[in-house]
């Protein structure tokens, strides 16, 4: 929801960063590998119940996922780098609510199975009508330049990162947030299949 407010205000300090990064001779695929291997070890430090250090690395990883566009735009995009960051995202995506498992299985784990459901079906609704709306030939630029359409929802990246900072200062009450935040996901899928019966006869 908040993805495409927010992303014209950070682009600029992400393209003086991804300047610097693509300097240094580092490619865009290098930068969304280092967010995964971030967002793992954060997954493993929330297992073990750090926390804080768990909250630094996923902004960190979220900062690698933030920069590997803009340093494909100056080093050269190629269509395995796009297809690479949706992956790797996905995969972290599913990492943290299993950190928070880990990390208190009895009181987490149920919430957790909805919350990774909810990320399955919200990112299958993302992923099939990005498909579908290349077909159709729809375009959107609401979201910066990507490689596939984009379209808008309660949960975006964002909102996403939100939750998994709010889990991260608050972890007794993960199971809480995730209720929450699922059916925000749930929502939004939902919304995606009614914009799909619209658009896409």
């Amino acid at each position: 929801m908040f993805d495409s407010t927010l992303r014209p205000k950070l682009d600029p300090l992400l393209e003086r960063l991804a300047a610097t990064i693509a300097r240094a001779g580092i490619s865009a695929n290098q930068v969304t590998w280092a967010g995964l291997a971030i967002g793992i070890a954060a997954a493993g430090v929330i297992a073990a119940q750090f926390f804080w250090l768990g909250l630094v690395l996923v902004l960190a990883s979220r900062l690698c996922d933030g920069l590997d566009g803009p340093v494909a735009r100056i080093a050269g995009k190629s269509d395995y780098g796009g297809f690479l960051d949706i992956v790797l995202d996905f995969a972290f995506y599913g990492l943290i609510p299993v950190g928070f498992v880990l990390a208190d299985p009895q009181a987490n784990a149920v919430a957790g199975a909805v919350l990774v459901l909810s990320f399955y079906v919200n990112g299958a609704s993302f992923l099939a009508y990005a498909i579908m709306a290349e077909r159709h030939g729809l375009e959107g630029q609401s979201h910066g330049e990507k490689s596939i359409f984009f379209t808008t929802g309660l949960a975006e990246a964002t909102e996403t990162l939100a939750v998994f900072v709010l889990m991260c200062l608050l972890p007794v009450w993960f199971a809480t947030i995730a209720y929450i935040f699922a059916a925000i996901c749930f929502y939004t899928a939902l919304s995606r299949i009614v914009l799909a019966a619209r658009t896409l006869r």
